[in-house]
């Protein structure tokens, strides 16, 4: 028999459509595979084995009178930054200890709503800061895929998934779930899907309710899908997104059916190259990817053109002004009184500071200090009011490229995933690995990163494309074009069980 975890969301949704198995058997493969592979890579902190049957069966009652729902069946993996209603949610962090949820997110009642079924919550990093998942209280996660030795065969050095959505880009890439929940603050849904050869996208911010997803930075956040190709890509986002009333930054626009967008090919579409980001460090082999990507677009009927986005080198550390300034607010919350972990003290204030040393890890508190310097009096104006600014001209500065341009492409990543510890001890080297993708979430534009091909130590590289606000269609249109030129990566030795 077919090994069911290996379907596509797609795939899937048309066998269950044809009986050709039952969602039961379907989420019973899924859960297998977790009981096999989840030790060695560390996706998933909470398997939601009962809860998933009950849903499989409810699935498979409604497919039995033909009542099914857009994703009836399907089992999916949910980051642990989205509150599940009666499942433990933590962000991934001792403070929120075991916090279980009286309410669901809006993003995960739409999939619940459609049919879905939850195979459980996926580690991050800890409340979503980092871009290797090793900061999760939980331990890190690790990444399928494994570098080639000099002598061709698979190393065994523990490569980082990317962050913060490594566990829901791991857990799709080791087919432990047909897709997975994810969000991005500053390319923690594209990053982990460049470094293990799935596909991502972070929608426009507005798209997708923030409503029940644990914040970290308000302005910046926005949920997204993980998923195996860029088809189950726009399933998924079709049925995540809607419009929230009790989301004040929710749009209230219609969701299109993405998927129609799949196949209309790019001939016409104006790609932007923006010559600002060829960077420093960026590899050889994440150029010349670049270099392919144009030359595939092109071949597929779309016209080249050389754009330019100024303010894209402020980017990075505006993006870590205003970032850790919002989440120092946003983690105020969280002082061992109202829920979560508790440590006490003499008085009130040694609970808080007792709490909150216990409870937050290293770079929590790293950007927790950081965004309270910059909010202070006497530096609210140099720096947190500075990037504001900056901020308003990165966006301008792509409202300026529209009117050249449909859809911008550029590398996700500037080199391939890097192993465990390599640089964790260096944060700055570690922001650096956003620099192609905090652009987007500055200016609250849609970005998708695509498979495209491989280092030459055989692990996955990625082509990011960004789109005009709320045009997540175009984006699609064209990362299939990248999608078929390139082929679909799948990691070589499925080492983990």
């Amino acid at each position: 028999m077919t090994d069911l975890t290996r379907l596509t969301l797609a795939e899937a949704r048309d066998g269950l459509a044809k009986k050709a198995f039952s969602s039961t058997e379907l989420t019973q493969a899924f859960q297998a595979a977790i009981a096999k592979g989840n030790a060695a890579l560390n996706a998933y902190i909470l398997p939601t084995p009962e809860h998933a049957l009950a849903q499989a069966k409810a699935s498979d009652a409604r497919l039995a009178k033909g009542d099914a729902r857009p994703l009836e069946g399907l089992p999916l993996g949910i980051k642990d930054l989205f509150a599940t209603k009666g499942v433990r949610t933590t962000a991934c962090s001792k403070i929120l200890d075991q916090f279980t949820p009286t309410y669901e997110s809006t993003v995960t009642q739409n999939l619940w709503d459609a049919g879905a079924v939850m195979l459980g919550k996926l580690n991050c990093d800890e409340f979503a800061m980092g871009s290797s998942n090793e900061t999760s209280a939980f331990g890190p996660v690790v990444n399928p895929w494994r570098r080639l030795g000099k002598d061709g065969k698979p190393s065994t050095d523990k490569l980082v998934p990317g962050g913060s959505s490594g566990g829901s880009s791991a857990a799709v890439a080791a087919d432990l779930c047909l897709a997975a929940t994810a969000t991005d603050t500053g390319g923690s849904i594209r990053q982990p899907a460049a470094l293990t050869a799935t596909v991502g996208i972070k929608p426009t911010y507005g798209r997708c309710s923030r409503w029940g997803t644990v914040a970290f930075a308000s302005s910046l956040d926005q949920a997204g899908p993980l998923a195996k190709t860029v088809r189950d890509c726009a399933i998924m986002l079709r049925h995540m997104a809607s419009h929230d009333p009790k989301d004040s930054t929710s749009v209230d626009a219609p969701v299109p059916d993405y998927e129609k967008d799949i196949g209309k090919g790019v001939k016409g579409l104006r790609i932007g190259i923006p010559r600002e980001y060829r960077v420093d460090g960026m590899s050889t082999e994440a150029e010349a990817l670049w270099q392919q990507g144009i030359a595939w677009l092109k071949a597929a009927g779309a016209t080249i053109h050389d754009i330019s986005l100024p303010h894209t080198k402020y980017a990075l550390p505006a993006y870590y002004i205003v970032a850790p300034a919002e989440c120092s607010s946003n983690l105020a919350r969280y002082d061992g009184v109202r829920y979560g972990l508790r440590v006490p003290g003499k008085d009130l204030t040694e609970t808080y500071e007792n709490t909150r040393a216990a409870g937050f890890g290293k770079e929590v508190k790293r950007r927790i200090l950081i965004g309270t310097y910059v909010l202070s009096a006497g530096y609210y104006d140099a720096y947190y009011i500075k990037a504001q600014k900056i901020r308003t001209l990165i966006k301008r500065d792509f409202d300026d490229a529209w009117s050249k341009v449909d859809a911008v492409l550029t590398p996700t990543t500037p080199s391939p995933a890097f192993a465990a510890g390599e640089k964790s001890g260096d944060p700055l080297a570690m922001y650096l690995e956003d620099i192609f993708t905090v652009t987007v979430n500055m200016a609250g534009l849609p970005g998708i990163s695509v498979p495209a091909g491989l280092s030459a130590q055989g692990t996955p590289l990625g082509l990011q494309l960004i789109g005009k606000p709320f045009d997540e269609g175009t984006l699609f249109r064209a990362a299939q074009t990248i999608e078929d030129s390139a082929g679909r990566f799948t990691p070589g030795q499925r080492w983990w069980g």
